[in-house]
């Protein structure tokens, strides 16, 4: 069985990572595991009309493990807790130095440097623009240690019809830094001339 920690926090892009949460929620044999900040809530409502809660009542919700974002003794803040990846998305440049500067401040901080020192994937999606030389400096320093950084920066090689089009081609990107297969990904020189 593969476990996925998935973290929300206040950056814009809530839609990222709800749709990241339905690919994952619906994979056979996984556990889904969410931690959403105050502001991830609060930026869920206000960029989709719709409380965090209510995108997972939509999905699979029984599939879905939430922990509160002030519980450092959850599961998924100990190491001998087993996941198979921490994916941070969307993540604010507040988490990202937070991270970078091995500070806990929440259950989100806490997952991001178990992951780095037990070695397992950590992936980052910021989506601010443009980004300060302190961000930059940061983002360096977690790729160092480990994480993988992946921008919702969409490509656009696959002519996009909608934003639902650009929102997938993201999510398909994050999903191949966790080696999650998506059937309907737009690949370079792969989709079909017309």
């Amino acid at each position: 069985m593969s476990r996925y920690l998935l973290c929300m926090t206040g950056a814009s892009g809530a839609i990222y990572g709800i749709r990241l949460m339905g690919v994952l929620a619906r994979l056979p044999d996984a556990e889904l595991h969410l931690v959403a900040s105050e502001w991830a809530e609060r930026v869920t409502t206000e960029e989709t009309g719709m409380p965090l809660a209510a995108h997972i009542a939509a999905l699979v919700p029984a599939r879905v493990i939430r922990h509160a974002p002030g519980d450092l003794a959850a599961p998924v803040s100990s190491g001998s807790y087993r996941l198979d990846a921490t994916i941070v998305v969307p993540c604010s440049m507040a988490t990202t130095g937070a991270i970078a500067a091995g500070v806990v401040q929440n259950l989100i901080h806490r997952s991001a440097a178990v992951a780095l020192k037990e070695g397992w994937p950590l992936v980052l999606v910021p989506r601010e623009s443009p980004l300060s030389l302190v961000a930059l400096r940061n983002f360096l320093a977690l790729k160092e240690a480990g994480a993988q950084i992946v921008p919702a920066s969409p490509g656009f090689y696959g002519k996009p019809l909608s934003v639902d089009d650009i929102i997938s081609q993201v999510v398909a990107r994050i999903c191949d830094s966790l080696g999650v297969p998506v059937a309907d990904a737009v690949r370079w020189k792969e989709q079909v001339e017309e």
